[in-house]
């Protein structure tokens, strides 16, 4: 059995020289991922890597109108269009919205989605969010982090030999502590693909998300205007901070005039990257 792990160790390895940048994005919802990251999705699969989105939950309560099995179906089916927009992959979970919890069995879950990607990058959300989908989406990432190494752990799926690097999405809470942008993602050049792959999640952002917020009036009825509403009220200019990390990433001519931009935070409990790493790993930074 332990010469069979090596020898499926080794094999792993090979796979892994293939020169691809392996990418795994965790949301809690089936729009989560693409909100957070579609843009820098779209900039790693341009160039050739390898990116794949996995929601936690089928998302089958978001919605001021359907839920249940019915609602899943659908959210999956615009995942799935969203995925083949910006040409990656997209996996749903069976978990049910609004019911998410931070167990054992769904650890083990993110833990072999994890190993199966042979992930160089984890992203996910912080664990502090104002959805608890959102939160525990975030620990239970968080807590796969040093595990996805332990061959005992889930032993089924073969352990990395290595630890990822797990980055956190840009968010706007400042408790305990506020998003501190580490990386910053000019995404300029694939902005309108991003809103592409928005504009697949209808029932989220031109009927549930406007419901909620009171808006839903003031979605526009003509497509191309939706598209145009939804990459002018997706998108926020750059602050001071995101602004120093651009211009740290890119120099200063790029980095100051980028106007659209994904940032994320580097997790301690993955790998630590130094900078040389960070643009290994980020190619459109070099």
């Amino acid at each position: 059995m332990k010469t069979l792990a090596l020898l499926l160790a080794g094999v792993s390895a090979l796979l892994a020289q293939d020169g691809k940048i392996r990418v795994i994005a965790f949301g809690a919802h089936p729009d989560d991922c693409d909100i957070r990251a579609a843009g820098t999705a779209a900039l790693f699969a341009k160039m050739g890597h390898a990116v794949k989105f996995v929601s936690v939950t089928n998302g089958d309560a978001g919605h001021q109108s359907m839920s249940g099995a019915a609602l899943a179906k659908r959210r999956e089916a615009e995942a799935k269009e969203s995925a083949r927009r910006l040409g990656i992959e997209y996996e749903v979970l069976n978990n049910h919205d609004g019911e998410l919890l931070p167990t054992l069995e769904v650890r083990k879950e993110i833990i072999r989605q994890i190993r199966r990607w042979n992930a160089d990058i984890v992203l996910a959300p912080r664990p502090n969010d104002y959805h608890p989908d959102h939160r525990y989406t975030g620990m239970l990432v968080q807590d796969a982090a040093y595990m996805v190494v332990v061959p005992a752990v889930t032993p089924e799926v073969l352990a990395l030999r290595k630890n990822p690097v797990f980055l956190y999405y840009e968010d706007n809470f400042q408790r305990p502590n506020p998003f501190r942008p580490d990386i910053a993602v000019a995404i300029d050049d694939v902005v309108d693909k991003k809103t592409d792959a928005l504009d697949s999640h209808v029932s989220q952002f031109y009927e549930w998300l406007p419901w909620v917020d009171g808006k839903l009036s003031e979605v526009p009825k003509d497509p191309a205007e939706r598209k145009a509403w939804l990459k002018r009220t997706r998108n926020r200019p750059p602050n001071p901070a995101v602004r120093e990390a651009l211009v740290k990433w890119y120099g200063a001519e790029k980095g100051n005039a980028a106007k659209f931009y994904e940032a994320f935070e580097i997790c301690e409990y993955g790998a630590r990257p130094d900078e040389a790493r960070i643009r290994e790993l980020f190619p459109m930074l070099r």
